[in-house]
């Protein structure tokens, strides 16, 4: 792999390293605040205004039209500044282009990829979270519209946003992988409730449960055609669960990089066992970053992974909870305000194995999708 910036990418390396000095909106950790989540709007519709998001999408959806390493240029400059990584919606859209009619790309794509119109996400029910396929959300068709009742939870951003992409069962009357329907659902309508979810680290502005109770959808708003709903899911959690160039790695980079100056502003105070546990946590997201960068190395060369998503899950899971031990190992020994900083990393770090699809599910699926093991 060489990753040496050609003149064009060093030209825009620097125009973006001067951006940031300017720019950069010093947000904290994304598992600590509700600040964090407070500033992903403004943040996403800075880096599209100056030029630095959406780089590798089409130009008719919004994008840029340049190479991916553009993408990875933007990533390490934002990791090295100490920036909040890249937005993560590259799953909504990779989903959209794939399935979405030509029509249906042009009015919704260009609104999400500028951040103009913010959406969620609207797949997992309270029974169906990892086994996606007995949700029990219901649209009926009504002329030229859809009612869309049932209850959507661990949906982010739904406290703001203004639509949600909704999964839901049009057809009950066939096997449960194959009645399923996408839509581009308001969620400014009065038959959309929201209510924000608490987590344990105290954070309540990432996830939330939506309630639709007779929700409308329009036909033409449906993503894809009647029953695509499961392969446009498919495409979109595979999306979900790759960590997304470099950007998602940031976050582990940031954090690690922050645990390693604790350790070194006071070293006399920390154990041995701290010690350990911090370097082994540099290593993990080490590994992390270079595994990704072969990921994009690939996608360079046009190889998709498909269901290796899985495989890169299960790392994510790895690197997040290796880093969130180390530090809650750290802020035992300390105290003040980053004794809870690295609390509710640690704490934040537990849901990883959950969400996406649990560690459980991505493993059953590396076997049978990929080593191709019998699924009984």
């Amino acid at each position: 792999m060489d990753f040496a910036d050609s003149p064009e990418e060093a030209a825009f390396r620097l125009r973006l390293r001067a951006w940031l000095a300017e720019h950069n909106p010093g947000l904290p950790q994304s598992s600590t605040a509700d600040a964090y989540w407070d500033g992903q709007a403004p943040w996403h519709r800075a880096l599209y205004d100056a030029g630095f998001f959406g780089l590798s999408w089409p130009e008719e959806v919004g994008g840029r039209g340049l190479p991916s390493v553009y993408e990875a240029i933007v990533d390490e400059e934002l990791a090295q500044a100490g920036a909040p990584p890249r937005p993560s919606l590259g799953y909504l859209v990779q989903g959209m282009m794939r399935h979405a009619a030509e029509d249906v790309r042009r009015r919704f794509l260009p609104g999400l990829v500028s951040g103009r119109e913010r959406w969620c996400q609207g797949f997992s029910e309270p029974d169906a979270g990892s086994d996606l396929a007995a949700l029990r959300t219901r649209a009926v068709r009504r002329g030229d519209r859809y009612l869309i009742s049932g209850h959507k939870v661990w949906t982010s951003y739904s406290d703001e946003a203004d639509w949600c992409l909704v999964l839901a069962r049009t057809d009950p009357g066939v096997p449960r992988h194959k009645g399923l329907s996408a839509f581009a659902v308001r969620m400014d309508q009065p038959a959309v409730g929201r209510r924000p979810l608490k987590m344990i680290n105290g954070v309540t502005r990432e996830f939330g449960e939506v309630l639709l109770d007779g929700a409308v959808a329009e036909a033409a708003d449906m993503v894809g055609a009647p029953g695509e709903g499961w392969p446009l899911a498919m495409t979109v959690v595979s999306h979900e669960r790759e960590p997304g160039e470099l950007g998602y790695v940031a976050r582990y980079g940031k954090a690690v990089g922050e645990l390693v100056a604790a350790l070194r502003s006071e070293p006399g105070r920390f154990t041995a066992e701290n010690v350990r546990d911090v370097a082994w946590a540099v290593v993990e997201a080490e590994m992390l970053r270079l595994h990704v960068c072969r990921r994009l190395s690939d996608r360079l060369d046009g190889t998709s992974h498909g269901p290796a998503g899985s495989v890169d899950k299960l790392l994510m899971t790895r690197v997040e909870q290796t880093v969130g031990h180390a530090a809650l190992g750290i802020g035992d020994r300390t105290g003040g305000i980053e004794e809870d900083t690295w609390l509710k990393m640690y704490l934040y770090s537990r849901a990883q194995s959950i969400m996406g699809g649990t560690s459980q599910v991505q493993r059953n699926l590396v076997a049978t999708r990929i080593l191709g093991l019998p699924a009984s």
